[in-house]
């Protein structure tokens, strides 16, 4: 006995200590692994060093943070991850969400305005750390469909916006304020800029000819590289142009982000949304790749990932990263095996810091705003919200209400979703406390048909019968209540009610109390109530609470028709 307990605790022991390395859990690798990991890496950091400088842009800090943000915590994040195809680093929506709420706070471009981001992603990280720690997984389900594609397409609007001054060469700032950006825009047409615009138009043709004629070309990078050098030859810079300019080479400065107590109160509900959203962004990420290669993943061990992946941005003085849908998808369509991909993505990032930075000091700004852009694009899906609608009105309501909200409240974005997310759930609520309830006619003995309607039995005029189709708790007892009530009332000369329990799957000490009353109540006016299908856990609560005593033992009944017959043969000795 002792040898198998003994056994036991090294098994458990041995399965803690993956749980805190889950890395260890990937394939032995071997030399066709290494291969296809190195390879898949190498195809991923094709995409990720232009997109991460775009989304710097985005976020509203210098492009070196978006390369940061695609090194360290890229490898923090599979390591710890659940997923080893995942990619994480840079994203839109955090990106945006990002500015978005520091913006409100403190002027972009600002040395504040760089600290907030930092610390933003520290605390959206502990947030998800917490999370993960506390086997919180579930929390994504706050965030449902509808509200989620509101959410997206408010906001892919909203980044498009911001976007097109820089695509046109206006100097405008952008407020986030869809109107009001949109109106300025128009006002300020005249300043346009011909020479952005061209650069502009022209990786926008390049980006679609690529993905069309030549997708699985490293187009992002092949179109940036080749208007790197035409805005060299060309003078871009010269000509009033906006480009990144200098990049400081070398890796990035590890430090501790500054806690002052009124930017943590500030930042904590933004930072809450931004583990909340970018969360759901890698969930969908992981559960395609868990599909497609027949692998498990875990919702608790990517929130920790993704958690440390944030803590380590924070630390590089970065910005908040996430699970990309985009790059992950490359990864897996390249036959990445393990994270080692990470690893090899990582350290091309690392070698761009190093070595390469000097060459994208002419990149145009226009062009990464088209890189944006056209990457937004694909987020968009309105037909969504007409699905939603044509699910249900409730559905509808919160798709609509988050992406109506997402816009008003711009730049403050994160309470278009918190929004979004309250309507969902009183919605959900309020279906719960209205539950649907059935009134059941009980025929005639022997009746035949003619009775109310042609084609119909006459009913029973002394016994009713009502379906529950939902669980007895708080939330609708009092419902529940009018519902019987409403019953008796309808029918003068009624002695018996039939509640049918077939679809009561639980009974809280709401409910409990409810049925005791309305035994009581019912029982002053001769009326008997009875229960019939009761699913043995409602049955278990009913004996175990003492229910069964104020209902009578003799009145529970397995079917609804059982319990009639029974009543009906009560009626007939009480007659003799």
């Amino acid at each position: 006995m002792s040898g198998s307990s003994g056994y036991l605790r090294r098994r458990g022991a041995a399965f803690r200590f993956r749980r805190l390395f889950p890395f260890l859990e990937w394939p032995p690798l071997s030399g066709r692994s290494l291969r296809d990991d190195a390879v898949a890496g190498i195809t991923v950091a094709l995409i990720a060093i232009p997109q991460s400088l775009a989304y710097a842009q985005l976020a509203g800090v210098p492009p070196y943070y978006g390369l940061y943000a695609a090194c360290i915590p890229s490898v923090i994040g599979v390591l710890f991850g659940s997923s080893a195809i995942l990619s994480t680093g840079p994203v839109a929506m955090t990106s945006l969400l990002t500015a978005a709420s520091v913006g409100a706070l403190v002027p972009q471009g600002t040395p504040q305005f760089y600290g907030y981001v930092t610390l933003l992603a520290l605390l959206s990280g502990l947030f998800q750390l917490g999370f993960g720690l506390a086997r919180a997984g579930l929390l994504v389900s706050l965030v449902s469909h509808p509200v989620l594609m509101g959410f997206v397409n408010a906001a892919a609007l909203i980044i498009a916006m911001s976007q097109l001054p820089v695509l046109l060469g206006i100097p405008a700032s952008s407020s986030g304020h869809l109107l009001a950006d949109t109106a300025l825009l128009i006002a300020r047409i005249d300043t346009l800029h011909g020479y952005s615009v061209a650069f502009g138009a022209a990786a926008f043709a390049m980006l679609v000819a690529f993905r069309r004629f030549a997708p699985r070309a490293p187009g992002m990078l092949l179109t940036v590289g080749t208007l790197i050098g035409v805005s060299y030859v060309a003078g871009f810079a010269a000509r009033g142009g906006s480009v990144v300019g200098a990049i400081p080479a070398g890796l990035p400065g590890v430090g501790v982000p500054t806690l002052a107590f009124d930017a943590v109160a500030a930042l904590l509900p933004a930072a809450f949304v931004i583990a909340l959203i970018s969360f759901v962004e890698a969930a969908s990420s992981c559960k395609i790749i868990a599909i497609k290669t027949r692998s498990r993943w875990n919702g608790n061990q990517e929130l920790i990932g993704q958690g440390l992946a944030k803590i380590a941005a924070a630390f590089c003085q970065s910005m908040p990263v996430s699970g990309s849908f985009s790059r992950s998808a490359l990864n897996l369509s390249s036959d990445a095996r393990t994270g080692l991909s990470s690893f090899v993505t990582a350290a091309c990032v690392l070698a761009t810091l190093l070595f390469f930075t000097s060459l994208l000091f002419h990149l145009p700004k226009p062009v990464l705003a088209a890189v944006i852009m056209l990457a937004v694009f694909g987020l968009i899906d309105i037909s969504a919200l007409r699905r939603a609608w044509l699910a249900s009105r409730e559905d509808g309501v919160a798709a609509t209400a988050t992406f109506v909200a997402t816009l008003g409240f711009a730049p403050n974005i994160q309470n278009g979703i918190l929004t979004g997310i309250i309507i969902s759930l009183a919605t959900f609520l309020y279906g719960r406390m209205r539950p649907e309830v059935a009134f059941v006619p009980v025929p005639v003995r022997g009746s035949e048909p003619g009775g109310a309607a042609a084609g119909e039995p006459a009913a029973d005029p002394h016994i009713g019968a009502l379906r529950f189709d939902a669980s007895l708790v708080f939330a609708n007892a009092s419902y529940f209540e009018e519902a019987i009530l409403a019953l008796e009332r309808s029918k003068p000369q009624i002695r018996h009610i039939v509640v049918i329990a077939n679809g009561i799957n639980h009974l809280d000490a709401s409910g409990v109390e409810v049925l005791r009353d309305l035994s009581a109540k019912l029982g002053q006016n001769g009326i008997t109530l009875v229960l019939a299908g009761a699913k043995p856990q409602v049955e278990d609560v009913i004996e175990r609470t003492g229910l069964v005593t104020a209902l009578g033992r003799a009145n529970l009944f397995a079917t609804e028709a059982e319990a009639v017959e029974n009543l009906r043969a009560r009626a007939a000795a009480a007659a003799r």
